[in-house]
């Protein structure tokens, strides 16, 4: 019906409330929580974040990144492959959509891609699968907002989620190694010893600045120096600092950049702002508890019960974004989790990495349809293509 997300979900909330405790509780709820909820100051970094992603772009400090990355891996069989793996894993640091990260680096990396003659599909493939790395790896907006919905402290979330990240980006890089040996998709001829360092000096002379950001965030959160707050609006700064330096940013660029930032955090903010009126409707209904006892029905098995999780997330994956998905099903899987003593850490990394396999998962992940929408491959080339880095 095209209802914006924030609005359906303030609707179900005023519906579930008014039917549950009545019209005061329900108007005196949305009077209170969704601005208390939004105006919280964990919640300032969600627009640094987002503010900084779009100064990296514009400032072509993303492009940099890739263009290092690639000349370092210029000497590696399917290096360009790698090249968008380890440049989208460092996309992570500027942007928690992995739509995002896929519609960027679909534009940024298929085509040279498709200049060393890798095949187009496998190309597609394998940057919807990258783009996942956005959400996976902190600092991501994903975290921030599961953080916020459930209460969890954000910066022991960034510092428990690294791991798992890296362990994500290793298989992705180890099914691109196999994948790619196997039936070997790339059809340049590679670089002399000579030409790849005279090609990653000059990439490492001119782009350095491209690790900076990534790095201040990463040692500002891991060091206890600043908190993921602080840490975005000093990211910013920074970018904005490099972008006048390089001279590829300028005053007139503020507009269109803010412009563009307001849009996506006009889309971020009302779904987080009334996740609390719905999370409160769901408890007062029981459906939390009513899921619980249904799904203990079927099996009280910690490892069914994870397995049914993880299936329910992966589903849901397909054809939602992450912040929606967060909002509802959190607050009624949580208390699942619990019952089988998985901790709030535990639980937010399954449900973000589950939430990412369904992406890229075929024949519905949401990546798959951005990819496929930007390139004009088909859908299920791309999702057959896709279908090693699902498994791996």
């Amino acid at each position: 019906l095209g209802v914006p997300v924030g609005l359906a979900l303030a609707s179900v909330a005023a519906v579930g409330l008014y039917l549950s405790v009545g019209a005061t509780f329900m108007l005196t709820t949305f009077e209170t929580t969704p601005y208390t909820l939004a105006s919280n100051y964990t919640f300032v970094v969600v627009p640094m974040f987002v503010l900084m992603g779009a100064i990296a772009g514009r400032a072509g400090i993303i492009g940099d990144l890739y263009a290092a990355a690639q000349a370092m891996l210029s000497r590696v069989r399917g290096g360009l492959f790698m090249a968008t793996i380890l440049a989208q894993a460092g996309f992570a640091a500027a942007s928690g959509s992995t739509v995002v990260a896929s519609g960027v680096f679909t534009r940024m990396a298929l085509p040279e891609m498709l200049k060393f003659r890798y095949d187009p599909g496998v190309s597609a493939g394998c940057i919807a699968a990258a783009g996942t790395l956005a959400g996976l790896i902190p600092p991501s907006i994903a975290y921030i907002i599961i953080g916020l919905v459930l209460g969890v402290n954000v910066s022991i979330l960034f510092q428990a989620a690294v791991i798992p990240g890296l362990l994500v980006l290793l298989a992705i890089l180890i099914t691109n190694t196999l994948v790619n040996r196997r039936h070997a998709y790339e059809g340049g001829g590679l670089m002399t010893m000579g030409e790849w360092a005279a090609n990653l000096w000059k990439a490492l002379r001119s782009g350095w600045y491209a690790f900076l950001v990534p790095g201040i965030i990463f040692y500002g959160i891991f060091s206890g120096r600043m908190t993921p707050t602080e840490a975005g609006a000093v990211a910013v700064m920074v970018t904005i600092a490099i972008g006048f330096i390089l001279g590829t940013l300028k005053f007139a660029d503020f507009p269109a950049m803010l412009v563009s930032s307001a849009k996506v955090n006009g889309v971020i903010l009302p779904i987080i702002a009334f996740s609390l009126p719905l999370a409160q409707a769901l408890a007062i209904l029981g459906v939390p508890q009513g899921f619980v006892a249904a799904a203990t029905s079927v099996s009280e098995d910690p490892r069914v019960l994870i397995l049914m999780m993880i299936l329910i997330l992966i589903a849901a994956g397909c054809v939602m974004e992450t912040t929606p998905n967060i909002v509802i099903l959190a607050p009624i899987l949580f208390p699942l989790a619990q019952s089988i003593e998985m901790n709030e850490i535990q639980f937010c990394i399954m449900m973000i990495t589950a939430l990412g396999v369904g992406f890229i998962t075929p024949p519905l992940g949401l990546n798959l349809f951005v990819v496929s929408g930007i390139t004009g491959e088909s859908i299920l080339k791309i999702a057959a293509r896709a279908i090693p880095f699902v498994l791996g």
